[in-house]
């Protein structure tokens, strides 16, 4: 015997006009609470009605929204009057509602502001306890699921930015039971060996319950009780957790935290050479300098210092990528049969005669410089000389 099969679309077809035909379900009035709710910028809203035990997608047509008198959110208890059908494209049966009212608060909802207040008031979100973030890491920890999207986007983002930033994943449950603990144990190791300059703490969106592992105590001391500065980039943009008000800084996305934690490199390069020149032309330009001043002297030797280390840094930036891009092709032209030398980097003839005057201290000399543009140069970027140079 011979069956001829139906297509997919028949059978939802199929399935939508049984439950449209069906009374029960053309009118039903369901009792639950909000969760992983959206407002499209077209006016209509969809979120998860839940209970202990089970849960229905909904949706409400600006049609609708507009009779509100109210704002639904995540973990708020409502009744909803709607009718039962099936989205024929995806073969999802979800609740079209008609009319909502409130009904309290969701138990979870209910925890998170319990424990947000409780924070709040022993200091945890005070500003005075934010640590800034480093302006030019040569690492970045990253702690989320080593399987999902999020780190792909940060590294894409990180390369794209400053390839010679080095990314160091600690892979962590990011929901589920027991996440929060071992959130909290990857932020207690990354304090103690201290192999990062700066941690991103990075989830994709979710529902309230997907990312409670963030609304957890243990990882928001854990968060302020860091040495290390951490960035939290949990959920979307419209989702807040309690790891984002302990952090030292929130960002919307994953993606946008890496933007936040590395630099622009062409950015950094371009203002170096701008303040290179900022100190020549002050110098230049100034009539009052007399070079053969014995109390100016110093001062011209801790500018020409100065543009030596600018011109280091660009060197040692410029070697480092080299080295990278030859690391990435080196299986390639093992292959071949080439062999393999060093890097050339062209720098003046006499490199390593000025060098050793500079870590010698002989060049050191810091004096008070007035009238100015580029003094602030001097403080911000280069106080410690030995960590110019390292860069």
């Amino acid at each position: 015997m011979e069956y001829n099969p139906i297509s997919v679309t028949d059978l939802n077809k199929y399935i939508k006009e049984k439950i449209d035909n069906d009374e029960n379900l053309n009118n039903v009035l369901v009792k639950g609470e909000i969760s992983n709710f959206k407002h499209h910028y077209t006016g209509h809203m969809y979120f998860t009605l839940k209970d202990e035990n089970s849960l229905i997608k909904c949706i409400m047509f600006k049609t609708y929204t507009a009779n509100l008198n109210f704002v639904p959110k995540d973990g708020m208890k409502v009744n909803i009057l709607g009718t039962v059908s099936v989205f024929e494209r995806d073969g999802v049966y979800q609740i079209y509602c008609k009319a909502m009212k409130e009904d309290g608060i969701g138990d979870l909802y209910k925890a998170y502001e319990e424990l947000k207040n409780k924070l709040e008031a022993k200091g945890l979100f005070d500003k005075k306890y934010k640590k800034e973030i480093p302006k030019m890491p040569k690492s970045v920890g990253v702690l989320t699921s080593d399987t999902g999207s999020v780190i792909r986007d940060i590294i894409n983002v990180s390369t794209r930015r400053n390839p010679n930033c080095y990314i160091k994943l600690f892979p962590v449950p990011v929901q589920g039971k027991g996440a929060g603990e071992k959130i909290a144990e990857a932020i207690k190791i990354m304090n103690k060996y201290k192999p990062v300059d700066v941690i991103i703490l990075a989830r994709g969106g979710g529902s309230l319950e997907d990312l409670w592992p963030f609304n957890e105590e243990v990882v928001a001391n854990a968060i302020f009780e860091s040495e290390i500065p951490i960035i939290s980039a949990v959920g979307h943009e419209t989702d807040f957790t309690i790891s984002d008000f302990v952090s030292d800084l929130r960002a919307p996305t994953p993606s946008a935290a890496a933007e936040l934690a590395i630099p622009n490199i062409s950015d950094v390069k371009l203002s170096l050479e701008n303040y290179e020149k900022q100190y020549k032309n002050s110098l230049r330009k100034n009539p009052f300098i007399n070079y053969d001043d014995e109390n100016i002297k110093p001062l011209v030797k801790m500018i020409n210092n100065i543009i030596f280390e600018i011109m280091c840094w660009k060197a040692q930036n410029e070697r480092e990528t080299i080295r990278k891009r030859q690391a990435e092709g080196i299986a390639v032209a093992k292959a071949k049969g080439k062999k393999f030398g060093r890097p050339k980097i062209d720098l003046p003839s006499n490199f390593e005669e000025e060098y050793t005057k500079w870590k010698k201290g002989e060049q050191t000399a810091k004096i008070t410089i007035l009238n100015l543009s580029c003094n602030s140069v001097l403080h911000t970027l280069y106080e410690k000389r030995e960590d110019a140079w390292s860069r």
